[in-house]
């Protein structure tokens, strides 16, 4: 059952609603002064400039959203001023979109920054393309658009000088809210009935936000110098609860087991329900951690974790008294594993909870000696090079501005249609801004979303504008109506659109009341336009279907599978291994991996002809993860810096690494036919099959102890839970082969 008071707090101490507030005010209280001197119509621009400028401002180091503020300031002053100057020159205006069309596209090879700075640019455009908001003196009216524009960039260096670590702390609580999301759906796979193909499916489009999230978090946390470089206790329990996030994040995904199995031999059991309640519950912990992080407050823990552990262990050792077996050997010790990895998970969270006490010893005891390049995204740097590289049909980005320079040509075209009596035109090219993406999947939702969002929205403003007279209730309804569709532009766009129609209907009914029915009538009709525009322009013009980047992301994925297995096997030979070179390629692993399911994601929702070996892929997909997954299962027994001779590593190694090489190869069409494959001649000498024996002829013979010490572990179990990962590890990177098999005529074809 969902808890309302928690998702409220989520939602009302997010960077979402702190920024939508922000904007909001940034707006709204020049328009207040404007309006109490009888100048908000002349001076419309002011806002509309500030508002403009604070949607481009994006989670990240500071000097980067400065820079780009900046940028968006210039952009948006000198688009406005040409398209004032040509805008009674037809043929011009036709020229001018063509141009800043493919330029405000292409920046986006830059990154997404540049890519919100370049389409709000195009925004700029179609508001003054045909001149409706110039007044008389349209020197006048450039400078108030330009100040409006500046007002939001002071505003912005104020509040970050202010709260240097307020967006940090937000992202930051947020990871820690997803991986709370995540441990709720690993809850699920002990419930009763439990449908786990479906709930495997969860798992992979939480690893995906996930993923998206650390993306963004890192370069706002390892890039920030405020935050890497000083000393002081904040800066650095920012740093230690973002990296304790990763480790977390590692942690949960090594709860990763062998679930059908699990429940086919406990699930007549109340255990694996207890098991359920519990990760539930610390999932609660999680959630508390995270609004605590993004309100910027100390969290305090809900439950007492330490008793509430006992009791599950006290739990577990009843069942194992009850059903120990020979036959349930093996069993048990998976399920002894299970209860390590949650004491792992739970240490983890007592620890952060101990960092939340600002203990400075412990935060200063961090390093900071992170090679930071590694740890953030790559970033094109800005250079007329990496522009020049992407002027090809076979760049995705060059596509894309081809299509939307098309759609917005033959959109301004539609517009300029007479008998179709549209009042505001710009509005078809903002939707068509909007709407497309250089993916056609994404394109063809948002398109769905903006019909819809656009319709109920109207609808409502509708009636709110027939039924409401009373001014000051208007406008409380309109600021709540502005801070909901900016909180939510990035997450929930059905909502963003339908909010944002209403503060649209409600402005214009400001500016000039009892135009109503004609701006109903405008809404919906140029929405359509701009909808059946760019989904004619985004499937029929040099369209980029997901089906073509499977190929490059499973390469990407299975080398660094392999790269990531052969680091956590390096560090079983007692040979000391560099932390970070290992988060390195665990990083890597998990976005690559990440990667692929969102493309995979992404292509469910492409035409059904375009849908390539869909099943394959998915299968693929699934597999991909659960080698990422096991990995990380098994990396946490190489940190226990205990030995374990009686496994074969090295062979393990050998042959592991030859199935995935073999995966590798198959993807590169690097195939060696007719030679002995490595692997098959790799047989690992592993001394735990005589131990287990042994151990059920104790267990045969009454030989069966009551210990009941949570923090006791038989090096057996361990031994025969390393030893079955590695065998999970193998049998999976086999069926990855076969699956290629079956996708080897589609490798033919993009090799």
């Amino acid at each position: 059952m969902m808890n309302y008071t928690s998702e409220l707090k989520k939602y009302m101490t997010s960077q979402y609603i702190y920024s939508a507030v922000r904007i909001t005010l940034a707006i709204v209280v020049p328009s207040i002064i404007l309006a109490y001197f009888g100048v908000l119509k002349e001076f419309v621009l002011f806002p509309l400039g500030t508002s403009l400028v604070g949607l481009t401002d994006q989670p990240g180091p500071f000097i980067r959203r400065r820079n780009s503020l900046l940028f968006a300031v210039i952009c948006f002053f000198l688009v406005a001023l040409v398209a004032t100057l040509i805008k009674d020159f037809p043929p011009l205006i036709y020229i001018e979109i063509v141009f800043f069309g493919m330029f405000f596209s292409l920046i986006g090879v830059y990154g997404q920054r540049l890519a919100a700075v370049g389409s709000l640019s195009l925004v700029v455009l179609a508001i003054f393309i045909n001149g409706h908001l110039n007044g008389d003196d349209i020197f006048l009216s450039l400078v108030t658009f330009l100040a409006g524009c500046f007002w939001f960039f002071v505003i912005f260096l104020i509040v970050t000088k202010i709260q240097p670590y307020k967006l940090a702390g937000q992202m930051i609580g947020e990871n820690y809210l997803d991986l709370a999301d995540y441990l709720l759906i690993k809850a699920k796979f002990y419930e009763k009935d439990a449908d786990i193909d479906a709930l495997f499916s969860q798992v992979i489009s939480q690893q995906i936000k996930i993923k998206n999230l650390q993306e963004e978090t890192r370069e706002t946390v390892f890039k920030t110098r405020t935050i890497v470089n000083e000393s002081t206790t904040e800066s650095r329990l920012l740093m230690l609860m973002f990296l304790n996030s990763i480790d977390l994040h590692e942690k949960l995904m090594t709860s990763e087991s062998d679930y059908k199995k699990v429940q086919q031999r406990f699930g007549d059991t109340d255990f694996l329900l207890s098991i359920s309640k519990y990760l539930t519950l610390i999932a609660g912990e999680l959630t508390s951690i995270g609004i605590a992080m993004q309100a910027g407050i100390k969290a305090k823990s809900i439950r007492n974790i330490d008793e509430e552990l006992q009791l599950l262990f006290e739990e577990y050792f009843d069942l194992r008294n009850q059903k120990l077996s020979a036959d349930y050997l093996e069993d048990f010790m998976i399920l002894r594993q299970i209860m390590v990895r949650i004491t792992d998970i739970s240490e983890e969270i007592k620890t952060i909870y101990r960092a939340f006490s600002q203990d400075e010893k412990l935060a200063k005891s961090l390093s900071t000696g992170l090679d930071i390049k590694n740890f953030t995204p790559s970033q094109e740097k800005i250079n007329f090079k990496v522009l020049r590289n992407n002027l090809s049909v076979e760049s995705s980005h060059f596509r894309h501005a081809v299509r939307i320079t098309l759609a917005l040509v033959a959109g301004y075209f539609v517009s300029r249609l007479e008998f179709l009596g549209i009042g505001h035109s710009y509005w078809i090219l903002i939707t068509i801004i909007a709407i497309m993406r250089p993916a056609y999947s994404t394109t063809k939702d948002r398109n769905l979303l903006r019909l819809y969002g656009t319709f109920v929205g109207a609808v409502l403003a509708y009636i709110i504008l027939y039924f409401i007279t009373d001014s000051t209730l208007l406008f409380v309804i309109l600021l709540v109506s502005m801070i909901l569709c900016f909180s939510m532009l990035k997450w929930k766009y059905f909502w963003a659109v339908l909010f944002m129609t209403i503060y649209i209907f409600l402005t214009f009914n400001l500016l000039t009341p009892g135009n109503i029915n004609v701006i109903f009538k405008d809404r919906i009709l140029d929405t359509v336009i701009a909808g059946l525009v760019a989904f004619a322009v985004s499937y029929f013009v040099l369209p980029v279907w997901e089906h073509t980047q499977n190929l490059q992301l499973m390469q990407k994925a299975a080398k660094s599978n392999l790269e990531y297995f052969q680091v956590v096997m390096d560090s079983f030979k007692e040979e000391k291994i560099d932390p970070y070179f290992y988060k390195l390629k665990r990083k890597n692993a998990i976005i690559n991996m990440a990667n692929l399911s969102d493309n995979f994601q992404r292509m469910i929702t492409d035409p059904k002809n375009q849908q390539k070996k869909l099943e394959i892929v998915h299968q693929f997909v699934n597999t991909s993860h659960l080698i990422t997954a096991y990995t990380a299962s098994l990396s946490q027994f190489s940190k226990t810096k205990k030995s374990y001779p009686e496994i074969d590593f090295e062979n393990w190694n050998l042959k592991i690494s030859a199935e995935i090489g073999k995966v590798i190869a198959h993807l590169s069409e690097e195939q060696t036919e007719g030679t002995v494959t490595p692997e098959k001649t790799i047989t690992p000498e592993d001394a735990v099959e005589i131990m287990l024996e042994n151990r059920k002829k104790e267990i045969e013979e009454n030989e069966i102890y009551d210990r009941r010490d949570p923090g006791r572990i038989t090096h057996l179990t361990e031994l025969n839970n390393i030893r079955s990962l590695l065998y999970l590890i193998d049998d999976v990177s086999k069926e990855q082969i076969k699956i290629l098999e079956k996708l080897k005529p589609q490798i033919s074809q993009q090799s």
